[in-house]
Formats: structure tokens, C-alpha cells, sequence
């Protein structure tokens, strides 16, 4: 809908007197909630997904209900242990050691952020001064919040170029980095792009990394929850020895939004860049305590990660792991569905639970018409992307409850348009 179908269905909310609960509720219920689409619906299959548990969203009106403040332990203490166990989970399953810690995040726009900020501190510290410009080492097929979190950082990007398979490797970054490294203090790889599922050669960057005296930090936003998975484990080899990673159980983890994990290495690192110091503050800094604002670039924080925790000790770890394998196998069953058909074409290899596939002949426009008459009549939400600078379409799955038939019954739309 739109602005001015809202308006004139809705009329002025706000007002001296309010609505009343039931009136409040009946808009929102009959007008603006239908003109929202439902992102753990099983054929939404654009972006990146999210189907959260029913014990996570249960959870999240727990927390929401409680008035709980999760930004110290003076306040919060048994949510941030509930949280740190969560956290400590992920760090495990990275091959991080047990001081790994870290801090729930809004998102990893703000977790990639937060961690390349406090890799500039350190960097700052342990070089001793600061260069003209500082700059930040990644790949062409980087996530946008790179690019935002340097312009909010007020920093430089070194673009990498990747080879015909999207993937940094170390030795394209030990190439751009001898000849034009000054200033460089952190490289970002991927764990799992957005738009391909690309995973970046971990193990190599991170040799290259430390040769060069650099913070790794890896964005696994998506794709990092495939950890879950143990035959999964071997294709992330490498990034047990980055400084920090996020991911997002938002979307692969089966948690509602918001909640972005972010891990430190040496979480000192992170605490030294991110504390904020008031006299108001001061009851929350016993020596013993783990307060997680000390952690992020947030002061005040809702405790998002306990959905996430609640949902891990509802249902174990195991379902978690049956779960993210069945979105690996519904790729690959889509990939050779669409290999059987003779008028769609798979464009690369299924990754993680991605497939990018087109139909022959077809030109943008074409392609988002037929998306949104998909939208529009309520059957799916299948959108085009652009790869290598071609318009195709594309899968997400994230939600165990779609089949191999949803797909069968959207590529049988897609042939008979």
C-alpha cells in the first residue's frame, strides 16, 4: 500500500485524547499489518529470510514484557549469563578459545561496525600513532555494511580482486597489500555471502593477516550459522584464528529480530575501544562484572539475545544442526530441479542454502513483473538480484518448513508465464 492509501485508510493515529486500546489494535489488525509481508512465511525466499522458533518468539514477549536492561550486570545479571552462554555456544562451534566473549548486537550492519571501530583502536595503540588515512582490506563481493561502516568511520577501502569463483584469497590479498597497504589495519572476509553464499578462503587470509600485523574479521552475518552442521565445519577452516566474527541468529538461527552475535578473540580488545566513561556509570564497573555495553558501540541495550538462548535450551542443539541441514539439502534438491527443466537455467553451483538461476530470454523488467504478480497474488516473495551484472533470480532458504515442492510450484509459474 501505499503512503497515501495508508492515510486515507488509517487517518491521524496520534492524537491528544488517543484511540484506546481496542481502537489501536483494530487498525493495526484490519489495515496496517496486511500491508506487511510475513518474513518466516516458507515461500518467502528473497533476502536473507527468518524463521524464528516458536519457544524464540514465545520468549521474545517474555523479554519484551519484563522490562529487562541488558547493557550491565549490576541490572541484568542473569540475563547477560543466560546470553554469554549463547554467545560462548557459537564461539565454540569457531574453534575460538574459552576467553572468547562478545556481546549481542542490533544487527550486522551495527556488529561490523562495532568490531571494525574497535579494530582501530587497537591498531592505534599497538602502532603507536596514526597513519594519514586509515583503510580497510576486503573483497569486491563484500557485504554494503562494509562500505557504511567506513564511511561512518571515516576510513578507506582497499578493494581486493576476487577470482572467477567470488572468493578472497590470500594471495590476492598479499598481492594489493604489498603494493598498496599503507594504512591498512583490518581485512574483512566473508563467511557466506549475501547474494551467492560465497565463503572466502579463511585459511589463507588469515596466514596473510597475520603476516601483516592485521585484524581478521569475518562476516558470517548469514552463512556462519551452517556451523551448526558438523560436516559443515571443514569449508570455515581458518576462521578459528580470526580477531572477531558475527553472525546473525536473526536470520539462519531461527531467532526473531533483532540479534546480531559478535565475538571477540581478546574481548579486552573490545572492551578498551567501546567503554564509556560517566559519573553515573561508575556503580556499574566492579572489576568482576561482564557488562555488555562495555562491549559495542551501544550504551543502553534490550537483552535480544535471550530469545536466542531460550529457543538453543528449549529445543538442543542437535535440532538446531537438523535445521540448518535441511535449507543445505533444499538447495541442492532446487539446484537439480531446475537442472531437469528445459526453460529455467541454474546460473552457479547451489552455495550454503543459495541458488541463483534465470529464465533464458528474459530482460529485467520481465523478471519483476513476474515477481510481483507472484507478491501480489499471495503466493510467494521470489525477487530478482543482479549477478556479474546480469538480472536472475534467486533462493534463500532459511525456513525448514519449506519443501521441495514450493519450489516445484513456483518454477512451474516461472515456466508458464
Amino acid at each position: 500500500m501505499t503512503a497515501e492509501e495508508l492515510q486515507s485508510a488509517v487517518g491521524e493515529t496520534i492524537t491528544a485524547d488517543g484511540l484506546g486500546g481496542a481502537k489501536a489494535l483494530q487498525l493495526f489488525d484490519d489495515v496496517l499489518s496486511n500491508a506487511c509481508i510475513s518474513v518466516d512465511h516458507p515461500r518467502y525466499l528473497s533476502f536473507i529470510p527468518a524463521a524464528p522458533t516458536e519457544a524464540a518468539t514465545m520468549f521474545d514477549l517474555v523479554v519484551g514484557a519484563s522490562s529487562l536492561y541488558g547493557g550491565s550486570w549490576l541490572e541484568g545479571s542473569g540475563a547477560v549469563f543466560a546470553e554469554n552462554q549463547a554467545l560462548a555456544w557459537l564461539a565454540r562451534l569457531a574453534g575460538m578459545p574459552e576467553s572468547a566473549a562478545g556481546v549481542f548486537m542490533q544487527g550486522g550492519t551495527v556488529g561490523n561496525l562495532t568490531a571494525l571501530v574497535a579494530a582501530r583502536d587497537t591498531a592505534a595503540r599497538e602502532r603507536g600513532g596514526r597513519p594519514a588515512r586509515w583503510r580497510v582490506a576486503c573483497s569486491s563481493e563484500v557485504h554494503s555494511s562494509i562500505d557504511q561502516a567506513a564511511r561512518v568511520m571515516d576510513v578507506d577501502v582497499l578493494e581486493v580482486p576476487v577470482g572467477d569463483d567470488g572468493r578472497l584469497t590470500g594471495d590476492a590479498l598479499r598481492a594489493a597489500l604489498a603494493s598498496d597497504g599503507d594504512g591498512v589495519f583490518a581485512v574483512v572476509a566473508t563467511a557466506g555471502t549475501t547474494n551467492v553464499g560465497i565463503i572466502d578462503d579463511l585459511a589463507s587470509i588469515a596466514e596473510v593477516a597475520e603476516e601483516f600485523g592485521l585484524w581478521l574479521h569475518v562476516d558470517g552475518a548469514y552463512g556462519l550459522a551452517a556451523l551448526a552442521v558438523p560436516e559443515m565445519r571443514g569449508q570455515f577452516v581458518g576462521l578459528e584464528r580470526a580477531d572477531s566474527f558475527i553472525t546473525d541468529p536473526h536470520k539462519w538461527l531461527f531467532a526473531p529480530f533483532d540479534a546480531c552475535a559478535l565475538i571477540y578473540r581478546d574481548p579486552e580488545k573490545g572492551r578498551r575501544a567501546h567503554t564509556q566513561q560517566a559519573g553515573y556509570l561508575d556503580a556499574t564497573m566492579a572489576p568482576a562484572d561482564f557488562n555488555p555495553s562495555d562491549y559495542g558501540i551501544h550504551l543502553s541495550r534490550r537483552a535480544r539475545g535471550l530469545p536466542f538462548w531460550f529457543s538453543l535450551a528449549t529445543y538442543g542443539t542437535d535440532a538446531y544442526a537438523e535445521a540448518v541441514r535441511a535449507g543445505i539439502s533444499l538447495a541442492q534438491q532446487a539446484a537439480a530441479e531446475i537442472r531437469s527443466r528445459d526453460s529455467v537455467e541454474l546460473v552457479r553451483e547451489a552455495s550454503l542454502s543459495i541458488v541463483l538461476f534465470r529464465r533464458p530470454g528474459w530482460d529485467r523488467a520481465r523478471y519483476f513483473e513476474w515477481s510481483a504478480r507472484l507478491l501480489t497474488e499471495e503466493i510467494a516473495l521470489v525477487l530478482p538480484t543482479t549477478h556479474r551484472g546480469e538480472t536472475v533470480l534467486r533462493f534463500a532458504f532459511v525456513n525448514p518448513r519449506t519443501t521441495i515442492d514450493d519450489v516445484r510450484m513456483i518454477l512451474d509459474l516461472l515456466e508458464s508465464a
